[in-house]
């Protein structure tokens, strides 16, 4: 969807927002028993952390690995954008959702010597939720968003 480097950049800012807001959310909303209208105003203190983090590990450690990967398992040449795009989608929950797990795990957990242990439970309990959420909710609202932002430039390439 992105076609420039600004672009992309803007796109990875805005899906990791989503993405990481939820997730926070959720991992409160475990460590606390259920959701409550307080669990989204504490996962602000986590986001101003976590976000720039999911950022720079998007950029420069996972997006190309994942369309790499994404490519093996998909033939880009008869595919169609949908199903690229799921590819592409699902193998960054994947690599995102461990490395992001471990970074929570370290950084708000204070288990000592049970830190393996912790952040294995804590990725299994988040990929599910971070799957779903990606293929239903936060990628297509990112990318209407940014179509929307980007419409001009993005019909433009299309003439």
């Amino acid at each position: 969807m992105p076609k420039t480097k600004l672009q992309n950049i803007i796109f990875t800012l805005l899906m990791a927002l989503v993405m990481v807001y939820a997730l926070i959310c959720y991992n409160i909303s475990l460590d606390k028993g259920g959701l409550s209208n307080e669990v989204f105003l504490l996962a602000f203190h986590e986001l101003i952390i976590m976000w720039p983090i999911a950022v720079v590990l998007e950029l420069f450690v996972v997006e190309k690995l994942a369309q790499k990967l994404a490519f093996q398992v998909i033939a880009t040449e008869s595919a169609e954008p949908f199903f690229i795009i799921l590819a592409i989608s699902a193998v960054t929950v994947c690599l995102m959702c461990p490395m992001m797990s471990l970074i929570a795990t370290i950084l708000f957990k204070n288990l000592g010597s049970e830190i393996i242990a912790a952040w294995f439970q804590t990725t299994v309990m988040n990929f599910p939720m971070a799957l779903f959420w990606q293929i239903f909710f936060a990628g297509p609202i990112v990318r209407f968003v940014f179509g929307r932002l980007f419409r001009k430039q993005l019909a433009e390439e299309i003439e």
